[in-house]
């Protein structure tokens, strides 16, 4: 991700490396003395997102931060929260990372980024941690593995996974004809009904797609990869350890994604390339039934939660939620990806015990299951998905769970990021009929050729 992690502007360095206030937390089960030691500092900085309707996570911080403070006297914790997009929001805990004066002790890292965040020297590994804190067991296995880097060490504890579907709304369904418990089996019965809604509803977007720069990882995951993986092809071959660059299942996703551009079933470019857009779908278009269908994550029902965003008491029942189908139908039938963020301690850090102190805190049984039920995450906890208060958090709860056995997850190597914007480039290429679709994919090869090599990439 180059341009996105490597080149902003100093004006946006001087605003990001400005004071950085700090948050702690207690350590029930961590498997340490729970403080910092006499010669250590007594402040620990905490960085995370806080950016349009995801409102969950400041106020987690804020929670867990009094919590660790009032169990370690005379430790305080700096929170700083970065109101970012999260293309900006990577590229500025890039800048922080940079220098140990403002690197923080703790950050909110998205799992795709870890084995380039590793190689940057930003991470600090977390064994001798988990080997001693007893919570570590009520992880599943793939959630421990989600921090895991490529040496195999633990860099990251997970706050929660997602996966992804179609949302659609069953009034407007119902008012052009179409079921309101509409299970699509193939992308044409998704380009039918988005035709049929532009038809009927012509004042309602049909069919809502993350493309582009705008969204950044959003237009990669929920738009292009929720493509690819519903074809035959995907974006890594695990056998050979290469990166497809070139595949008929690209070609075609690529092609849907200008079949609904051109068509006006998707919004408009210029709507689609604003990172403030999918804040003004959760709390402003969706909710005023203004969005017909919509690829979107797990977590979206969070904006609609009485502590969220834009509470709306009636989504479940307004909304529907269908498994994106395969291409074609074929088996098994459905596709989702699935991600999520960590929390981390930051390589530079002084203290990294008071870090690691925070973390367990803010991830012991309690406090994950209050996160995972306020912003609508997948519990990766054994004994948070188990609880009765999870299980009845959310209508959509058990329907998105579901799709786990259907999940693909990101190549997540260390050079991912730059292959993630290389499809973000050729989306935007595409959706604004700069280039067609094979001259579009003709630069894409050459582009992440370049970036991870010729012996590292393979067409299919």
């Amino acid at each position: 991700m180059i341009s996105r992690r490597t080149t902003l502007a100093a004006a946006a360095l001087a605003v990001t490396l400005g004071a950085l206030p700090a948050c702690s937390s207690s350590s029930s089960g961590s498997g340490s003395s729970g403080g910092a030691s006499d010669d250590a500092p007594k402040t620990i900085t905490v960085a995370y997102q806080k950016f349009g309707a995801f409102t969950q996570m400041d106020s987690h911080m804020t929670k867990v931060k009094a919590e660790y403070e009032a169990a370690h006297p005379g430790v305080t914790v700096k929170l700083n929260p970065i109101q970012a997009d999260e293309n900006d929001y990577y590229t500025k805990l890039n800048l922080m990372n940079r220098t140990p004066s403002t690197a923080p002790d703790v950050l909110y890292e998205d799992t795709f980024l870890v084995n380039s965040d590793i190689d940057a020297g930003y991470l600090a590994p977390l064994d001798d941690y988990t080997s001693k804190w007893a919570d570590w067991s009520q992880f599943t296995e793939s959630a421990q593995s989600a921090g895991k880097g490529a040496d195999g060490k633990i860099y990251g504890i997970p706050m929660g996974t997602d996966t992804r579907a179609l949302y659609y709304n069953k009034e407007l369904f119902a008012k052009a004809g179409l079921p309101t418990d509409w299970q699509p089996k193939t992308w044409d019965d998704i380009l039918a009904a988005a035709r049929t809604i532009k038809a009927k509803e012509p004042d309602v977007l049909p069919f809502n797609i993350y493309s582009g720069k705008g969204a950044g990882e959003g237009s990669t995951m929920q738009g292009l990869e929720m493509l690819l993986y519903g074809t035959k092809n995907t974006l890594y071959d695990d056998a050979s350890k290469k990166w497809i660059t070139s595949s008929p299942g690209l070609t075609d996703s690529f092609t849907f994604l200008k079949t609904v551009f051109d068509e006006g079933l998707a919004p408009k470019p210029q709507d689609a390339l604003d990172p403030q857009w999918g804040t003004k779908l959760s709390t402003e278009l969706i909710p005023s039934s203004k969005v017909a269908i919509a690829l979107d994550g797990s977590w979206q029902t969070s904006t609609w939660k009485k502590d969220g965003a834009k509470p709306w008491a009636d989504y479940s029942k307004t909304l529907g939620v269908a498994a994106m189908p395969t291409q074609h139908g074929d088996a098994p039938g459905a596709t989702s990806m699935s991600g999520g963020w960590l929390l981390s301690v930051g390589a530079k850090s002084k203290n990294p015990q008071a870090a690691w102190d925070f973390i367990s805190t803010a991830l012991n049984k309690e406090n994950t299951l209050a996160y995972d039920t306020s912003a609508s995450q997948i519990a990766e906890r054994k004994d948070v998905s188990s609880d009765p208060a999870y299980l009845e958090s959310d209508p959509f709860a058990k329907t998105f769970t579901d799709l786990v056995q259907y999940t693909h997850f990101r190549p997540a190597y260390s050079k991912y990021p730059r292959v993630s914007d290389a499809i973000q480039q050729t989306m935007e290429t595409v959706m604004t009929g700069q280039a067609p679709v094979d001259q579009a994919l003709a630069q894409f090869q050459k582009t992440v050729t370049a970036v991870v090599g010729a012996d590292a990439a393979t067409t299919a």
